[in-house]
């Protein structure tokens, strides 16, 4: 198995340069935010984040590809660096401090290109979680000072807490009905959202968690997590990994149920 301890520490290096940027313009008064084609919004903050990490991989990993939210993509390859700069720009352009850098690396084997490392940073949380392939899924302040992600062992929909981020996105796909089919069904339900769902699923606290409509920036850093940790991430149709355009992740005891209601 490839040894990716040295990509994991760039990972951290690199998220601890887009947490400086970040961190410096959030809550600033003077924030610029303009409106994508695609009508969300992007702030100067997104960009500079996001400029800093490619930057830094052109010296660090010239023969890489890169993928981001803001600027796409450039250069091919086996290996690929996918960057999501900020991961709830909503929540960081009104200053809710739910949002993170989201940095991941994809490698091309037999069955496609899989993430193989990802650190999802939420500096406003105080919060990093991380995993590399066969070195499990982490949380901490530095890799020196870690705890082990271990998802949770509930097996039943009537004692599970569900995450997702909004009603819209079902509704628009025609997937309301099952959608609130699976709430009723659960415990407990938070629309806690991005990143901060697949990262409580990966801590136990969360036992699923889905969306219904993602780009692969969004999901790349949270595959990894949450597979580390022992739980499942694939698309509504079952299918592992973030290619889906949608995800479903769970303790992975739970899945097929949730992909019952959502597929």
């Amino acid at each position: 198995m490839p040894d990716y301890h040295d990509d994991l520490r760039l990972a951290h290096v690199l998220a601890d340069s887009a947490d400086a940027v970040t961190m410096e313009r959030f809550k600033a008064l003077d924030l610029k935010v303009e409106t994508k084609p695609d009508m969300t919004p992007v702030s100067e903050a997104d960009r500079a984040a996001e400029e800093l990490i490619r930057a830094q991989l052109q010296r660090a990993r010239p023969r890489d590809a890169v993928l981001g939210e803001e600027f796409g993509g450039e250069g091919s390859g086996p290996r690929r660096w996918v960057i999501d700069p900020i991961d709830g720009t909503k929540n960081y352009v009104r200053g809710v401090p739910v949002w993170a850098t989201l940095i991941a690396l994809m490698e091309r084997g037999e069955d496609g290109d899989r993430p193989v490392v990802g650190v999802v940073s939420a500096p406003a949380l105080g919060r990093r979680w991380w995993a590399a392939k066969g070195l499990g899924a982490y949380t901490g302040r530095s890799l020196s000072a870690a705890t082990r992600l271990r998802v949770s062992q509930v097996g039943a929909l009537a004692d599970a807490s569900f995450a997702y981020s909004s009603l819209s996105g079902w509704e628009e796909r025609g997937k309301l009905d099952g959608f609130l089919d699976l709430t009723r069904a659960c415990w407990r339900t938070r629309g806690y959202g991005d990143f901060w769902s697949y990262m409580m699923v990966a801590e136990g606290s969360v036992d699923i968690c889905a969306e219904p409509e993602l780009s692969l920036w969004d999901m790349a850093a949270n595959v990894i997590v949450v597979e580390e940790a022992g739980g499942r991430f694939t698309g509504l149709d079952g299918v592992p990994g973030p290619h889906g355009g949608d995800a479903a992740a769970s303790n992975g005891l739970l899945h097929e149920e949730l992909l019952n209601h959502l597929g």
